[in-house]
Protein backbone atom coordinates (compact mmCIF):
# COMPACT_ATOMS: atom_id res chain seq x y z
CA UNK A 1 0.00 0.00 0.00
CA UNK A 2 1.36 3.38 -1.05
CA UNK A 3 1.65 6.05 1.66
CA UNK A 4 0.22 9.49 1.10
CA UNK A 5 3.09 11.79 2.10
CA UNK A 6 1.03 15.02 2.33
CA UNK A 7 -1.36 13.22 4.69
CA UNK A 8 1.57 12.00 6.83
CA UNK A 9 2.97 15.55 7.04
CA UNK A 10 -0.49 16.85 7.99
CA UNK A 11 -0.75 14.20 10.73
CA UNK A 12 2.74 15.00 12.03
CA UNK A 13 1.91 18.72 12.25
CA UNK A 14 -1.30 17.92 14.14
CA UNK A 15 0.56 15.63 16.54
CA UNK A 16 3.30 18.22 17.03
CA UNK A 17 0.70 20.78 18.08
CA UNK A 18 -0.88 18.32 20.52
CA UNK A 19 2.27 16.89 22.10
CA UNK A 20 5.16 19.35 21.92
CA UNK A 21 4.46 21.22 25.15
CA UNK A 22 7.66 21.13 27.20
CA UNK A 23 9.63 23.59 25.07
CA UNK A 24 8.08 26.88 24.00
CA UNK A 25 9.69 28.67 21.04
CA UNK A 26 10.93 32.20 21.56
CA UNK A 27 8.88 34.89 19.88
CA UNK A 28 11.87 36.47 18.12
CA UNK A 29 12.18 33.64 15.58
CA UNK A 30 15.53 32.49 16.95
CA UNK A 31 16.35 28.82 17.27
CA UNK A 32 15.96 28.96 21.04
CA UNK A 33 13.23 27.60 23.30
CA UNK A 34 12.00 28.09 26.85
CA UNK A 35 11.41 25.27 29.33
CA UNK A 36 9.03 26.29 32.11
CA UNK A 37 8.68 24.90 35.61
CA UNK A 38 5.82 25.49 38.02
CA UNK A 39 6.74 26.98 41.38
CA UNK A 40 4.70 28.35 44.27
CA UNK A 41 6.66 31.55 44.88
CA UNK A 42 10.10 33.16 44.92
CA UNK A 43 11.02 31.32 48.12
CA UNK A 44 10.46 27.93 46.50
CA UNK A 45 12.55 29.04 43.51
CA UNK A 46 15.31 30.05 45.91
CA UNK A 47 15.09 26.65 47.63
CA UNK A 48 15.36 24.85 44.31
CA UNK A 49 18.39 26.86 43.26
CA UNK A 50 20.21 26.53 46.59
CA UNK A 51 19.45 22.80 46.81
CA UNK A 52 20.76 22.29 43.27
CA UNK A 53 23.93 24.15 44.21
CA UNK A 54 24.30 22.12 47.44
CA UNK A 55 23.82 18.90 45.50
CA UNK A 56 26.54 19.94 43.05
CA UNK A 57 28.87 20.85 45.92
CA UNK A 58 28.15 17.51 47.56
CA UNK A 59 28.90 15.68 44.32
CA UNK A 60 32.21 17.54 43.94
CA UNK A 61 33.29 17.50 47.59
CA UNK A 62 34.30 13.97 48.56
CA UNK A 63 35.24 15.09 52.08
CA UNK A 64 31.93 16.80 52.89
CA UNK A 65 31.23 14.36 55.72
CA UNK A 66 34.43 15.59 57.43
CA UNK A 67 33.45 19.27 57.40
CA UNK A 68 31.31 20.02 60.51
CA UNK A 69 29.63 23.17 59.17
CA UNK A 70 28.35 21.25 56.12
CA UNK A 71 26.81 18.40 58.12
CA UNK A 72 23.72 20.45 58.96
CA UNK A 73 23.07 21.55 55.39
CA UNK A 74 20.14 19.47 54.22
CA UNK A 75 19.24 19.06 50.57
CA UNK A 76 15.60 18.70 49.56
CA UNK A 77 16.20 15.98 46.98
CA UNK A 78 12.44 15.51 46.53
CA UNK A 79 12.06 19.14 45.40
CA UNK A 80 14.95 18.76 42.96
CA UNK A 81 13.50 15.55 41.51
CA UNK A 82 10.04 17.15 41.17
CA UNK A 83 11.63 20.01 39.22
CA UNK A 84 13.51 17.62 36.95
CA UNK A 85 10.29 15.66 36.39
CA UNK A 86 8.57 18.87 35.22
CA UNK A 87 11.34 19.37 32.69
CA UNK A 88 11.10 15.81 31.33
CA UNK A 89 9.38 15.98 27.92
CA UNK A 90 6.86 13.16 28.43
CA UNK A 91 4.42 14.54 25.84
CA UNK A 92 7.20 14.70 23.30
CA UNK A 93 8.12 11.08 24.06
CA UNK A 94 4.51 10.07 23.40
CA UNK A 95 4.71 11.97 20.11
CA UNK A 96 7.84 10.06 19.15
CA UNK A 97 5.93 6.85 19.76
CA UNK A 98 3.31 7.97 17.25
CA UNK A 99 6.00 8.98 14.77
CA UNK A 100 7.47 5.50 15.09
CA UNK A 101 4.07 3.99 14.32
CA UNK A 102 3.62 6.25 11.27
CA UNK A 103 7.13 5.53 9.99
CA UNK A 104 6.55 1.80 10.41
CA UNK A 105 3.57 1.83 8.05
Amino acid sequence: METNEPEIVKNLKRLTTLYFKTLKPRTDNSNEYFAQIKIQNHFELGCIITDLLKLCILALDHDMHNVPEKKNQSINVSLILETVLQLFPLDEMEFLGYVGEIAGE
